[in-house]
C-alpha cells in the first residue's frame, strides 16, 4: 500500500498544480473519511485489522483522484463512507471486496448527484478554497469533443503534461506512466492487465475511428479520461481483478473493450468506471475458467 501512495503522488502533484490547493484539500477531505470510517465500522464490529495497513488511504486517495476539483467537500466525505462501509466492510473486509471502493463510490456518487461530476474546471482555474464552486466556468474535457465527434482542441502535449480540464487524477497521463511505472519497476502489479487493457483501447479505436485521422483519434483516446488511471491504479486492485495470468489477459481486454464500447454509445462520454466494475464481477469466473496448465498436462486433458 506505501507504494502503491507513492506511485500516486506524482499524479496528485499535477492535480494541485493544474487545480490548486482546493484539490489537495478535497483529497485529503476523502482521504481521511475512508480511515475515519475504516476505524468506525472495525470499532462497531469488532473486526480484526488495523487502518495502519493503509488500505483506506489508498482507497481515499484513488477515489479523489476521480473527482473534479469542483465537487464540493461532502461529497468526498460521503464517498469515501460509501467505499468503505458498503463496498469493503460489508463484504468482509480487505481482501474480500468484489468492487473496486473507489470506482463503485464514484459509480454511486454519480448516480445521486451527477451534476457534480460532470462539472470540470479548466486547468488553471482560481478555484475557492472554502465555498460554492457553483460560479466556476466549467469547461469542456478532450472527451465531450470527441462524443461530436471531433478531435480535442488541446494537443497530445497539453493531454499528455495535463493542461486540459478533467478529474484530479486524469489530466495528466504523464504523471500516470511515472507512476504505472514505479508499480511496474517494484512488482506491485503485473504487466498484463494495463497492457491487454490499453492495448485493447489502441486497437479498437485505430479499427472504429472517428474523423480523418485514425491514428491521432486513437492517441486521443488513450490521453483523454481516466483510461491511465483506470488501466495502472484501478484495474489492477489485487481483490477484485484475476490472481492468474491467462485470466488476467482476457481480464484487460474485457475492460479496454467495454470502455470503448461506454465511450462510443454510453450517455456519458467515459467509461471506464463501469467496465471495470463490470469485469470485477467477472474475475472470479476468469481465475475459475483459465487455470494454468500444469507442467506434462494439456488444457482440459490428463497429464501425458
Amino acid at each position: 500500500m506505501g507504494t502503491v501512495l507513492l506511485a500516486l503522488l506524482p499524479t496528485l502533484a499535477a492535480g494541485v498544480w493544474f487545480f490548486g490547493l482546493r484539490a489537495l484539500l478535497l483529497t485529503l477531505v476523502s482521504v481521511a473519511s475512508c480511515v475515519a470510517s475504516e476505524w468506525a465500522f472495525r470499532a462497531v464490529t469488532k473486526s480484526p485489522g488495523s487502518i495502519a495497513d493503509g488500505s483506506a488511504a489508498v482507497t481515499g486517495l484513488l477515489l479523489a483522484l476521480t473527482l473534479p476539483a469542483t465537487a464540493p467537500y461532502w461529497l468526498a466525505a460521503v464517498g469515501g463512507v460509501f467505499a468503505i462501509v458498503v463496498v469493503k466492510g460489508l463484504s468482509g473486509g480487505l481482501g474480500q471486496n468484489i468492487f473496486n471502493p473507489a470506482l463503485a463510490a464514484r459509480a454511486f456518487l454519480m448516480l445521486l448527484w451527477p451534476a457534480w461530476l460532470v462539472r470540470y474546471a479548466p486547468a488553471g482555474a482560481e478555484l475557492p478554497l472554502f465555498g460554492s464552486t457553483a460560479d466556476v466556468v466549467s469547461a469542456a474535457t478532450p472527451l465531450h469533443d470527441m462524443v461530436m465527434p471531433a478531435l480535442p482542441a488541446a494537443s497530445p502535449a497539453d493531454m499528455l503534461l495535463g493542461n486540459i480540464g478533467g478529474c484530479i487524477g486524469e489530466v495528466s497521463a504523464l504523471a500516470l506512466l511515472i507512476g504505472g511505472a514505479i508499480l511496474l519497476g517494484r512488482k506491485v502489479i503485473s504487466w498484463r492487465i494495463p497492457a491487454a487493457y490499453l492495448g485493447t483501447v489502441a486497437f479498437l479505436t485505430l479499427v472504429f475511428y472517428k474523423g480523418e485521422d485514425p491514428v491521432a483519434w486513437m492517441l486521443y483516446s488513450l490521453l483523454g479520461g481516466g483510461v491511465m488511471l483506470g488501466a495502472l491504479f484501478m484495474a489492477t486492485d489485487y481483490a477484485t481483478s484475476p490472481a492468474l495470468p491467462a485470466a488476467q489477459l482476457v481480464y484487460g481486454v474485457g475492460c479496454g473493450a467495454l470502455t470503448v464500447l461506454f465511450r462510443y454509445f454510453g450517455l456519458y462520454p467515459e467509461g471506464v468506471t463501469y467496465a471495470i466494475l463490470l469485469m470485477n464481477a467477472c474475475a472470479w469466473a476468469l481465475d475459475k475458467a483459465l487455470p494454468p496448465v500444469r507442467f506434462g498436462a494439456v488444457r482440459g486433458g490428463k497429464a501425458g
